[in-house]
């Protein structure tokens, strides 16, 4: 089984005995927006870029903050000419609460979100070693059917998560999700905990950035070639300036098999490249998505629709796509969450796309979200959703609620 992952294909595979439900906080330790003239190189002359933007505004930088950054491993100049891309032991392995995400304005350029990787890491069908619980027989496979463009009428709350990892360029899956705290304004998303933490053997990913209806044209790879910014992300880019996922994932989660999968989620608050005019990111796409916690069982789904942009082939990631199942189950360990499964034919990069039900009111809502699959492909599962999730989701609220 894989790690549906980014479009590192992470599907997680085996999975991880629970440990605990504490939550590992992430803090947001500081969102540090280049300016487009000091990412371009023209500094001032003594070399340093004198001010940041965080959004639509300009501040300088204060002495204390630039020390402060440094203490968090951050050095504004040199991240900005490129030491993003040190992965160092300690910078990879650092602790949960230093998630830091320098917003570099123009990184994820026509080029970086085509190319995007794959990854994927898979193993055999038949290595899901402690499956000791309540299993349903595999699910015939369900052919992932191309969502009509353009996708923010057909899927408003859909995007794609980009960002960096040691392999190289990564691509997930995600959702726009509602934010209690900001109703009617969320600027939260949803994906899966392994599209921002590698889990027990490393650390943070960066330059984590979301795009809502990525290609919302559905162009093909060709036509894409060509294709502007503004066409491929036509509702902006918005970089993460928090997130957080599950200490289970931390703890035990690994590019194969499925250690940690029952807990393979994540929460990020994200703001934009370019300032959204006073926006929120529900406003800018038309919608959100409310998450229901209450894990509903099996018996009671009659259907579940999952979402993203599989890259693995036979696709190429550049395309949203769906399959719709009645979820059975698969239990990876029996002290651990049963998760949901269904069949489906997506491959890796629809990793973290959200999984929607419609409920008793008649209105969907997130229930789930890709996390593991096997290598062949053919069906998908993803964690059902209980206190864990929600006690992450609410932190993350909480943290931007005056903001």
């Amino acid at each position: 089984m894989r790690s549906i992952r980014p479009s590192l294909t992470a599907r997680r595979g085996r999975g991880g005995r629970r440990t605990s439900t504490s939550l590992t906080a992430v803090a947001l330790v500081s969102v540090l927006a280049l300016t487009a003239t000091a990412c371009a190189g023209d500094d001032n002359a003594d070399g340093k870029p004198s001010a940041v933007s965080t959004g639509d505004g300009k501040i300088t930088i204060p002495d204390d903050l630039r020390h402060r950054l440094k203490e968090h491993g951050i050095d504004v100049d040199k991240w900005k000419n490129g030491a993003w891309k040190n992965w160092n032991r300690d910078d990879w392995l650092r602790e949960a609460n230093d998630f830091i995400n320098p917003i570099i304005k123009g990184l994820w350029d026509p080029d970086r979100m085509r190319g995007a990787d794959d990854p994927d890491q898979g193993v055999d069908d038949n290595d899901i070693s402690g499956d000791q619980g309540v299993t349903d027989p595999t699910p015939q496979p369900v052919q992932a059917r191309a969502v009509t463009p353009p996708y923010h009428t057909s899927a408003a709350t859909s995007g794609k998560l980009l960002f960096d990892a040691p392999e190289g360029t990564m691509v997930c899956s995600a959702t726009v999700v509602t934010d209690p705290a900001h109703p009617g304004k969320s600027n939260l998303v949803w994906t899966a905990g392994h599209c921002v933490h590698a889990g027990k053997k490393g650390g943070w990913y960066r330059n984590l950035a979301f795009v809502p209806s990525y290609n919302d044209q559905g162009m093909s790879a060709a036509e894409l070639e060509n294709a502007s910014r503004s066409e491929i992300a036509p509702y902006g880019v918005w970089w993460a300036d928090a997130a957080k996922t599950s200490q289970q994932w931390i703890s035990k989660g690994g590019e194969t098999g499925g250690d940690g999968a029952s807990y393979d989620f994540a929460v990020i608050h994200v703001t934009p490249e370019q300032g959204s005019g006073g926006k929120s990111l529900e406003e800018t796409v038309g919608g959100a998505l409310p998450v229901d916690f209450d894990a509903p069982a099996v018996s009671q789904v009659q259907s579940i629709t999952a979402s993203g942009y599989p890259a693995a082939a036979p696709y190429d990631g550049q395309r949203l796509y769906q399959c719709q199942d009645k979820p059975g189950r698969l239990s990876i360990e029996q002290s651990d969450p049963t998760m949901y499964r269904i069949g489906c034919t997506m491959t890796g990069g629809s990793s973290g796309g959200g999984w929607v039900e419609t409920g008793a009111d008649g209105k969907p809502a997130l229930v789930s979200n890709t996390s593991i699959g096997p290598v062949r492909s053919g069906w998908l599962a993803g964690p059902r959703l209980g206190e864990v999730a929600k006690s992450l989701y609410e932190s993350v609220s909480k943290q931007f609620a005056g903001r």
